[in-house]
């Protein structure tokens, strides 16, 4: 089997990049796509505004705080959904077998691409230049062996870049990277990590597999084989989103309704996350897990789909009432989803409860 050519494309500050493309007035200036308010949070910063700490999922009011002058946007989704299709149609000209992860970001598996460019860079290159040639936007790519890499890679030259990982360059390449650069590590692994003296990709090469499996279960083995630069994951093309789902493990144990102020900031996260998604989600969905590591879940399918941030919030914080345990009982982490996605034209399941 040939040695994978991956692609992954990242348009640059995609939404308050599309804002200033169009309103000539916004351009140069400091951007914030967000609806004001306590409750709302940042959809995208222009690269402007992210000079001042400015960052996408952040409090819309602590965006305000870093940055007086920021003029603030309403996002307008359907107008970054047409753009986003007419990126992917660039994509499509170089091959079929595209993934996208969402409005502004996608895989490419251009092992062999339909324009008989000799090499991934070159299609890498094309695209690029077709995207700013077409829609007057720029987007940053990496180009890897695999969707593991290339990922990282697309992120090393931002904005406007463009990074090759070749095969032979892998280990030195991840070697010195911080264990945060591998996807599933976040603060309590990391801690977890240091206790061990863990802080690079190449200190966890140097860890037995045992040990890891030992101190992470299962994600033992990711762990093991991506600081390997080992992804055996396909460019899966016109995968329909599932779920989207954001997570956290509390500093220490608390009781269920301590759980209230991360639901809510998960619950702003998850819904951010999901205005990229064509496909309308159904399901709210409720993670908790307790302090002896025992996983529960509850869902709910109302009536009517969230329609705002606010009303996602109320359904996750309904369904700590579902949660029939021992009010002593404690927990390590809580996580909240949407699941149930379906085509827009579906019509509407009725309320349920599980």
């Amino acid at each position: 089997m040939p040695t994978r050519k991956i692609i992954h494309v990242d348009m640059d500050a995609f939404y308050a990049s599309v804002e200033q493309r169009d309103d000539p007035q916004l351009r140069g200036k400091p951007v914030v796509v967000a609806w004001r308010g306590k409750r709302s949070v940042v959809c995208a910063a222009s690269y402007e505004a992210r000079k001042f700490g400015v960052r996408s999922a952040m409090p819309a009011v602590q965006a305000e705080r870093l940055c007086p002058d920021a003029i603030f946007i309403p996002p307008d989704f359907t107008r970054y959904r047409a753009v986003s299709r007419s990126v992917r149609e660039i994509f499509l000209r170089h091959t079929d077998l595209v993934e996208p992860l969402s409005l502004d970001e996608a895989y490419l598996d251009v092992t062999e691409n339909k324009t008989n460019l000799p090499t991934a860079t070159e299609v890498a290159q094309t695209i690029r230049q077709q995207i700013r040639a077409e829609q007057n936007l720029t987007a940053s790519a990496g180009v890897a062996p695999n969707k593991f890499l290339a990922k990282i890679a697309s992120d090393w030259r931002k904005p406007d870049g463009l990074f090759v990982v070749k095969p032979a360059e892998v280990l030195d390449f991840l070697t010195p990277l911080p264990v945060e650069r591998i996807p599933g590590v976040g603060k309590v692994t990391a801690r977890r990590l240091a206790e061990v003296n863990v802080r690079t990709v190449g200190d966890i090469r140097a860890l037995d597999l045992a040990v890891l499996q030992q101190r992470f279960g299962r994600y033992g083995m990711r762990l093991y084989e991506l600081a390997r630069g080992i992804d055996n994951n396909p460019v899966e093309p016109n995968r329909p989103t599932q779920s989207i789902s954001a997570e956290d493990t509390f500093e220490t144990d608390v009781l269920l309704h301590e759980t209230e102020p991360m639901i809510r900031r998960l619950a702003e996260r998850v819904w951010n996350a999901s205005r990229k998604e064509i496909r309308i989600p159904r399901t709210v969905v409720l993670k908790l897990k307790t302090a002896q590591f025992s996983i529960l879940t509850r869902s709910l399918t109302p009536a009517a789909t969230p329609s705002s941030c606010d009303e996602l919030t109320e359904f996750a914080l309904s369904l700590l009432a579902k949660v029939a345990l021992d009010p002593n009982q404690k927990y390590r982490l809580v996580g909240v989803g949407l699941s149930n996605f379906r085509d827009p034209a579906q019509s509407p399941d009725p309320l349920l409860f599980d």
